[in-house]
């Protein structure tokens, strides 16, 4: 189980460090086109807004959310994609600084909220740990999406740590969404971290083993690049299979990127821009407890 404190912290970190990146666009910037279908750099910062807020109606207002919920489900396949279009309608300095207000108080929800004491959220509950894991995954995702549009390299962080372990636990969960079985043996995760340091997942005996970049496996696992393009490998033809489905979002799977044109494996992120997972599948709740 993940320190909350810890990962609502690291939340705050991630927040900050793409307020960094798009504060000073421009409104020719904010509107350029990224990576999912359909989405703007107004899209993205809109989505993240909207989830935000959602988070802390979940952690104060929990029969404001069922409501929320409720309308949502009644539009499974739109309610994403139309919350991001009105977000984006907004004027850019309003936008930023209405995610700028809702992250402020996601960190502060959360840290009030009790850390054992589950929240309702779409179509599952979350703990405090969780709650902020999904959120940072997310707002890292959704970033990489904005940071690859702009031609931006980002420096990793110790806090791919929790994205990499949602992907890692979410590995059943990504059979499940293809109808498929998963192996009932457990895998072996290494991941070397940006500090060079071991990320290690699993028993260290299991015969399926995935090895390589801790940023190379998160994007991987979020759909922000290609397999191909990544320094992510397996041993043994179930953990060969995974890393060809994996996922550490809810909802379905998507397409995710295409290789690179250009044939650069660099892990950067730097990808061909001509497919994404489903914008609507981040809500964070695949890998179950962080």
């Amino acid at each position: 189980m993940a320190d909350p404190g810890v990962v609502v912290d690291d939340l705050h970190a991630e927040g900050e460090d793409l307020d960094r990146i798009v504060a000073g666009l421009s409104p020719a910037e904010w509107a350029a086109p990224t990576p999912a279908p359909g989405w703007t750099i107004a899209h993205q910062i809109a989505h993240l807004a909207w989830t935000d807020e959602q988070a802390v109606k979940s952690a104060t207002e929990p029969g404001a959310f069922a409501r929320e919920a409720e309308k949502a489900m009644a539009s499974p396949d739109t309610f994403v994609d139309e919350a991001a279009a009105r977000g984006a309608e907004l004027p850019p300095a309003e936008l930023l600084e209405r995610w700028r207000e809702n992250r402020r108080a996601v960190q502060r929800a959360l840290s009030e909220h009790p850390w054992d004491v589950k929240m309702p959220w779409f179509l599952t509950t979350m703990s405090v740990a969780s709650m902020a894991t999904g959120r940072l995954m997310e707002t890292w995702a959704h970033g990489q999406d904005i940071a690859d549009t702009l031609g931006v390299r980002r420096t990793p962080t110790a806090r791919l740590r929790h994205i990499a372990r949602i992907g890692v636990r979410a590995r059943g969960y990504a059979y499940f969404m293809r109808g498929e079985t998963p192996p009932e043996e457990e895998f072996r995760v290494e991941l070397t971290a940006p500090d060079g340091s071991l990320w290690a997942f699993g028993p260290p005996d299991a015969a399926q083993r995935v090895t390589g970049p801790a940023l190379d496996f998160c994007l991987l696992a979020t759909q922000r690049a290609h397999r191909a393009d990544l320094a992510v490998r397996a041993e043994g033809a179930d953990a060969d299979h995974w890393l060809d489905i994996a996922q550490a979002f809810a909802g379905p799977p998507g397409q995710g990127r295409e290789p690179a044109r250009s044939g650069d494996t660099d892990p950067s992120g730097d990808t061909d821009p001509s497919g994404d997972t489903d914008p609507s599948g981040d809500t964070g709740t695949a890998g179950g407890e962080a």
